[in-house]
């Protein structure tokens, strides 16, 4: 019967043996582990990762001590994506897993943020402790001040305070120079909202899978790369276009309204930039997987249907609603939602047509395997 063997693993969630030491993970082995904690810790001696790469050699050390059989390894994730970081650990365990022989796991972290990745690593091997390293110190002015500023001077840290706050205090600088201090006000909390709101959901994370597949489009040389970077500049164009339609059309009927009101100055870019991004699919997908087309062939339909609907209905509330200043009667916010509704939904089923079309055109293609005789 084969013995069982410890992995005493060690997890750097955020990377910062890549970002900071230079040192490609996963890393295994004590000779190798005691190399990265040193050069994180001549590279940046207040990092926390140190003493947890520290107290997982000391901890492999005694079980060593014990004659129990050992491995030990530290994991890195990504230190500006945590989703793609996440996504290499568990890539990295099962590796690890394989070439040690692991049957069980000691876990040693830092703090809360690594011990995200414990679903992970319990999917894999089972965990027979987690420890975490918490280091002391004063709890004095001067420390909690200095740690603020070494947490904003990280670049991780920095993009996800900094930005926001910067971003809506040029906003409302924005809102005063044109002389809508109210809608300044809205636009601001708007912001701060959605930003709030985002990073509740994860839709950050989605984000930044975009950017990894603009980088992969980049690197790959996919007419993608051209369509995605024309779809962000129209839908930049439409962000702005919308926030001057909500500041023009600014009311106090209520949040809804107002949404309604930067939806009508948006929706025509923001649908622009969907068809680019979609048709740029397309013709990706036809130079380079042909077979795949009905997957995608549908989406700048969809596309259309969504955003003239969502026009004509911002038009038609609109319209009704008496706010001043606004160019379209009534009668005519009627004709708009009837005919963009028509015409989305004509969109819609036209592109599931043409994808249920092209489906069976492919089906009709694939080659039929030979049966063999008895």
């Amino acid at each position: 019967m084969a013995k069982e063997r410890t992995l005493v693993l060690c997890v750097d969630r955020d990377d910062d043996l890549g970002f900071k030491a230079r040192i490609d993970g996963p890393i295994v082995g004590r000779e190798a582990c005691l190399h990265a904690a040193t050069s994180l810790a001549l590279t940046d001696p207040e990092d926390s990762d140190i003493n947890a790469i520290f107290e997982t050699i000391r901890l492999y050390d005694d079980l060593v001590k014990r004659g129990e059989e050992v491995a030990v390894a530290v994991l890195c994730g990504n230190h500006m994506n945590m989703l793609e970081g996440d996504r290499r650990i568990a890539a990295d365990i099962d590796t690890i897993l394989t070439a040690t022989g692991s049957t069980s796991c000691i876990l040693v972290t830092d703090g809360a943020e690594d011990e995200y990745v414990l679903p992970i690593i319990q999917s894999r091997v089972p965990v027979s402790s987690v420890r975490r390293v918490v280091v002391n110190q004063m709890p004095n002015l001067e420390g909690t001040y200095y740690i603020l500023k070494r947490l904003l001077d990280d670049p991780k840290v920095s993009k996800i305070v900094l930005v926001p706050v910067g971003l809506a205090m040029l906003l409302y600088a924005l809102g005063y120079l044109l002389g809508y201090p109210e809608g300044a006000t809205i636009v601001v909390v708007g912001v701060i909202g959605t930003y709030l709101l985002f990073k509740g959901v994860g839709i950050d994370e989605v984000f930044g899978y975009l950017v990894t597949s603009l980088k992969s489009s980049l690197h790959g040389g996919r007419f993608t790369f051209v369509s995605y970077i024309a779809a962000i500049l129209l839908g930049i164009v439409g962000l702005v276009l919308g926030l001057i339609s909500l500041l023009e059309y600014y009311t106090s009927f209520g949040i809804f309204f107002q949404i309604l009101a930067f939806i009508y100055g948006a929706i025509i870019w923001f649908t622009a930039a969907g068809l680019v991004a979609s048709v740029g699919k397309i013709i990706d997908v036809f130079l380079n997987e042909r077979e795949a087309i009905q997957r995608v062939v549908a989406l700048p339909f969809f596309v259309l249907a969504i955003g003239a609907i969502a026009y004509g209905a911002s038009i038609y509330i609109l319209s009704i609603s008496d706010i001043p200043g606004f160019p379209i009667t009534s009668a005519d916010g009627v004709k708009y939602i009837i005919f963009a509704t028509i015409g989305g939904l004509f969109c819609a089923f036209f592109g599931v047509y043409l994808q249920s079309l092209l489906g069976r055109w492919v089906d009709e293609r694939e080659p039929v395997p030979l049966k063999r005789g008895a």
